[in-house]
């Protein structure tokens, strides 16, 4: 059985999700590019209000994109994501944030938690790994967004930490699903990024290869193995093994499209 899949909604959006994550009580999903109306080089399903994309264009599809989760949009609750390591706890007055203008979503923040029901948090990708947490045992959700320097400083560990302290959670519980990203089949890194990922793990060897004076870096294993140090099961973990680099019809890739491309969107929300 696939444990990551796609599925066409009703009013047209391509989106994936984790067959570990489909349960009651919790929904999530994984956009594509497909089924939205922004054009080239945005085209179709850019979430992304901080990517030159027309305005408009970027909240009809957030629009239609949470509308095929059964979300609203306006209550989204997003971050500025500056590729660091810090954890926002979501409450209700947090509602909405970045949900329109990207100057109003959360300052210096590349992971959120909430124990809220009916407060979706979503945050934004284009080569950097989504990470999804649902502790089905306390009722908590968690999204993170980890580029190198965010899976290096280990924000997914973090995140789920921050579950602990603010909800009991336990990582032994927590169902946690890595989604599309650039693989490493595709991610070329220099010295200067496999030395900051030496410091921080001693077996960083396991998630690099030389690669024609360079290396390529498994950013997939970085997170999963982050997440076992602290005691998530293997078996709770599930990555898409997705590369948003080789597919880039059906997904948004910063560094295969040079730079200039809209952004995929990882959304989570409790519905009890």
């Amino acid at each position: 059985m696939e444990e990551f899949l796609l599925r066409q909604a009703k009013n047209s959006v391509w989106y994936g999700f984790f067959t570990h994550l489909t349960r009651k009580g919790v929904v999530h999903g994984i956009s594509t590019r497909l089924g939205g109306v922004s054009q080239l080089p945005y085209a179709s399903l850019n979430l992304g209000l901080h990517t030159g994309d027309c305005r408009e264009d970027v909240w009809t599809n957030r629009s239609l994109f949470c509308k095929s989760l059964g979300l609203n949009a306006s209550d989204a609750v997003t971050a500025e994501q500056t590729h660091g390591d810090q954890v926002w706890v979501v409450n209700n007055e947090d509602k909405g944030k970045g949900a329109r203008n990207y100057s109003d979503s959360i300052r210096g923040t590349d992971a959120l938690i909430t124990n809220v029901s009916h407060l979706p948090l979503m945050l934004f990708y284009a080569d950097c790994v989504p990470v999804i947490i649902y502790d089905p045992v306390k009722k908590a959700i968690g999204v993170s967004h980890a580029g190198w320097k965010g899976s290096v400083a280990k924000i997914a560990q973090k995140t789920i930490l921050a579950m602990a302290n603010n909800y009991d959670s336990k990582p032994s519980d927590c169902l946690v699903g890595i989604g599309p990203s650039i693989g490493p089949c595709c991610y070329e890194v220099d010295q200067i990024v496999v030395e900051k990922l030496r410091s921080n793990f001693s077996d960083w060897n396991d998630f690099v290869t030389a690669h024609n004076d360079r290396w390529k870096l498994n950013l997939w294993a970085v997170n999963q193995r982050q997440l076992e140090q602290i005691g998530v099961k293997s078996e709770n973990i599930v990555v898409s093994g997705i590369c948003t680099s080789c597919n880039t019809a059906v997904y948004f890739s910063h560094r295969a499209e040079l730079g200039t491309t809209g952004r995929l969107a990882a959304v989570v929300s409790l519905s009890l």
